[in-house]
């Protein structure tokens, strides 16, 4: 098959890794892959008012944005920042796949010889105000769909009334996310990777943090992200922070601390619950995307209410007031789940995917 993914920009973001994964996996199996994105738009001059006035100014391109796409043999073209594409600037293919709601509507717009349409949702990307309606009506366009987790699939059929949905979970690469068996750290340690954004929960891993430490008083904490803490969000004294540590360095962060926690109140899937697990680290995550499909609870770790901080730190103590032979049970119960989620059967099955929406002739 000749593929084209349509990204929007090539950020560094779990969606990005994800379409980059299943693109170099795609190649492997013999086909010729493309991947398209843009620089990201400028910032205006409204924003960089914004930014001077508060302090932050906007975030702006530099050549690590792409840093998923490097180094896969996958054909990268990357443009300047325009919108719509035109077909010009799309190659002739057997499949072409919008990645978000923005290049939903682009892919609609193709003529017939840039390939089926296939719109791959990895999210209801539908939480910001400004856009909502335009996000909302990408999912009634006429495309072939394929979600990443049980919850979007339903999601589809229950609001967009669209039956004809494929589910093709997430993987995780056990080349790089591993760990060999271990004890607990005889001082305790939990980490969660921080983001400003409301929809991340961090605020809500923060509180649970706090609560816990009235049982466990010198706990550690390690968090990592690809943003600085913010004032309005900031990390407690004695916490230590990577800033977009190399990728060869997140196994080790995931594999250091006894627990992991995942405060979500939205995820599409949720990669960093695979990736944690797969370090045989047990984690105690809301019940957003994937984590009720890949949590067993007090098997390999725990599943709480959305922004219920206080659930999630009686489960966070409970994890961490383990024996140590529990506690390695439940830490290689999360190893066991995670091997079975490869990314060789997740781009196996989304090939498929895809070859059921190819015409034949």
């Amino acid at each position: 098959m000749k593929i084209t993914f349509l990204l929007l920009v090539a950020a560094p973001n779990g969606g990005t890794r994800v379409v980059a994964t299943h693109a170099k996996q795609l190649l492997a199996m013999g086909h010729d892959v493309t991947v398209i994105s843009r620089r990201p738009e400028p910032p205006s001059a409204k924003r960089r008012l914004r930014g001077a006035v508060t302090g932050r100014a906007p975030q702006t391109y530099s050549a690590n944005w792409a840093v998923y796409l490097q180094d896969l043999g996958v054909r990268h073209v990357e443009l300047p920042w325009q919108m719509p594409l035109s077909p010009d600037q799309v190659p002739d293919a057997d499949v072409i796949i919008a990645t978000w709601w923005r290049t939903a509507f682009e892919v609609a717009a193709m003529p017939p010889e840039k390939g089926a349409k296939v719109y791959f949702v990895q999210g209801h990307e539908t939480f910001v105000p400004d856009t909502s309606d335009l996000a909302h009506g990408s999912y009634y366009l006429p495309l072939h769909k394929i979600t990443v987790s049980d919850w979007l699939t339903r999601l589809m059929g229950d609001m967009y009334d669209d039956q004809c949905v494929t589910t093709v979970p997430n993987g995780v690469d056990t080349s790089l996310f591993s760990a060999p068996k271990r004890s607990q750290n005889t001082r305790r340690r939990v980490g969660f990777i921080y983001s400003p954004l409301s929809l991340k929960g961090s605020d809500v891993s923060l509180a649970a943090i706090r609560q816990c430490r009235q049982h466990f008083p010198d706990l550690e904490l390690l968090v990592f992200g690809s943003r600085e803490p913010t004032s309005t969000l900031p990390l407690p004294k004695g916490t230590t922070f990577h800033k977009l540590p190399d990728q060869a360095l997140i196994p080790q962060l995931y594999a250091s601390c006894d627990a992991w926690i995942f405060g979500s109140r939205y995820e599409g899937f949720g990669l960093p619950l695979l990736e944690a697990m797969a370090c045989r680290t047990p984690v105690v995550a809301t019940a957003a995307g994937a984590a009720p499909d890949l949590i067993e609870n007090g098997v390999t770790g725990h599943v709480v209410p959305i922004e219920d901080a206080e659930a999630m730190a009686a489960r966070l103590v409970n994890v961490l007031s383990l024996s140590n032979s529990d506690w390695q049970s439940m830490s290689n119960a999360a190893y066991d789940c995670a091997q079975k989620r490869s990314w060789d059967a997740a781009s196996e099955a989304f090939e498929a995917a895809l070859l059921r929406h190819i015409p034949t002739a």
